[in-house]
């Protein structure tokens, strides 16, 4: 071998003459030395190894993000597994198996959207058909009017001396939505643009053949962290409390009900208490003595201001909300401002494991146009009334909803609404006064996201005048979320 032949050579170089026994002990001192070099040379090659591996491991990462189209065996990273990454690149020291210390977020399938970029792009929204069979006591509501639809309390016929029925079969409800969601400074920015076809006015002979229906905007927005900027539900609004019902919103007389843009800001202020504070588009509606019909003033100049403190204790989900605006009205360099304000306050308690009793209760002076879609104005103004005259306002609702089984349950809900219009402006007696009414409901949910339900409604519209409409509706739903 090589190691004799040097030391053969050095030996004749040196002219030493090599004994027997010198030979067989430095044969022996040979193997011992071979025997070390081999394991020597074996232990390199496995550091080696090693090295190579832990290169590999290291680059995983940029290889996956390092081109747009990613192997099917390695989707992109989701927004859930790229918050687990770090643990995984973080195991102990002693972590024998290297496979193991490979982010596994490389590896793991979206289980939600999909991704573009380092984008997470989610597509959501149901797909709904309404059946509707409506009698009006007093009349018929005007032909495409909303109040066909879904209940509207304003379009209850009054005064037409003559009852009258219709049968409507609909899909318009039918909602779109699609969210984003991507990692920006240690936090997340996020997008929501959603639409549906319910409160768009439909062509003339519309249901003569294709039913056509405009997309409407409903929100759109961005949020980062604590602030959300964008149109969303008013501040003053608590949706989580709404009752689950196969109308488009349900008790709407009795509660707030306003989507618009806005800024806002959340700050938690202890666990389960946060305080919200938003700046809102201001908008003042107000009509005249002699008529009821609401006007747009569009003269406002500044912001309705909201403030929310929500409360979520062990035994339910309460919030408390104010509301200031400035009222105003101009017009050719003549009108006047006032100051509106309103408290509401909301709940909903659970009861036992699938039933919850749900609340809402709100006062106000000049508040009509967050209340009932508009029931009553904010306030009167022209002919009669010199300066702007708020309006009182006070609406309530309350629902009870029961779990008969894990897929059968039950929704039974009462609202109210009132106005008080100012002392000694006289009014029309078309105006609205009131209204009132109540509804249950009966839902079977065979399957996550698909929902068929039952309803019956009566409700009651009256006017300044004491002059009353009576609405009673059979309503079936058919709701397919995903």
């Amino acid at each position: 071998m090589a190691f004799k032949t040097r030391l053969a050579l050095t030996a004749l170089l040196s002219g030493t003459a090599l004994v027997p026994g010198m030979a067989q002990a430095q044969t022996a001192r040979e193997i011992e030395l071979e025997t070390r070099l081999k394991m020597l040379e074996a232990a390199v090659q496995d550091l080696r190894g090693e090295l190579n591996a832990a290169r590999a491991t290291s680059a995983a990462p940029i290889a996956s993000t390092s081109t747009n189209a990613a192997p099917t065996s390695a989707p992109p990273m989701t927004a859930s597994s790229m918050s687990a990454a770090p643990a995984s690149l973080g195991r102990s020291p002693g972590a024998t198996n290297v496979a193991e210390a490979r982010p596994v977020a490389t590896k793991s399938a979206p289980t939600d959207g999909f991704r573009v970029g380092n984008t997470t792009v989610k597509l959501g929204g149901f797909v709904r058909l309404n059946l509707i069979a409506s009698r009006y006591s007093d009349g018929e509501v005007a032909v495409g009017g909303l109040g066909k639809e879904f209940f509207l309390p304003q379009q209850i016929p009054v005064g037409g001396g003559f009852s009258s029925q219709d049968l409507l079969l609909s899909a318009r409800q039918t909602r779109l939505q699609f969210s984003t969601a991507t990692p920006m400074n240690g936090t997340e920015i996020k997008t929501l643009v959603e639409f549906d076809f319910a409160l768009a006015t439909a062509p003339v002979g519309a249901q003569r053949a294709t039913n056509p229906y405009t997309p409407t905007f409903r929100r759109g927005f961005i949020e980062y962290g604590n602030l959300l900027v964008g149109q969303e539900w008013s501040t003053f609004q608590n949706i989580a409390v709404l009752p689950e019902t196969t109308d488009f919103v349900g008790p709407l007389d009795g509660t707030v009900f306003n989507r618009q843009a806005l800024v806002r800001y959340s700050i938690p202020l202890r666990p389960g208490l946060t305080l919200q504070i938003a700046a809102e588009n201001p908008e003042t509606e107000t009509a005249l003595p002699a008529n009821a019909a609401l006007v747009d003033t569009d003269d406002d100049r500044l912001p309705d201001v909201v403030a929310r403190v929500n409360w979520k204790p062990t035994f339910g989900d309460f919030a408390l909300a104010g509301i200031a605006r400035e009222l105003r009205t101009d017009t050719l360099g003549s009108g006047d401002t006032a100051f509106g304000w309103g408290v509401s306050g909301s709940g909903k308690i659970p009861i036992g494991k699938r039933h919850d009793l749900r609340f809402m209760a709100t006062y106000g002076q000049g508040i009509g146009r967050y209340l009932g879609l508009g029931y009553v104005p904010d306030a009167i103004y022209g002919g009669t009334a010199t300066r702007l005259e708020r309006i009182d306002n006070f609406a309530a609702f309350a629902a009870f909803r029961i779990g008969w089984t894990d897929a059968i349950h039950s929704t039974l809900m009462g609202s109210y609404q009132s106005a008080d219009y100012p002392a000694g402006v006289i009014v029309t007696g078309l105006a609205n006064a009131k209204s009132y009414g109540g509804a249950g409901n009966l839902f079977w949910s065979p399957g996550k996201g698909f929902d068929i339900g039952v309803e019956y409604r009566h409700a009651v519209r009256e006017l300044v005048s004491g002059d009353t409409g009576a609405l009673d509706r059979l309503e079936f739903a058919f709701k397919y979320g995903f």
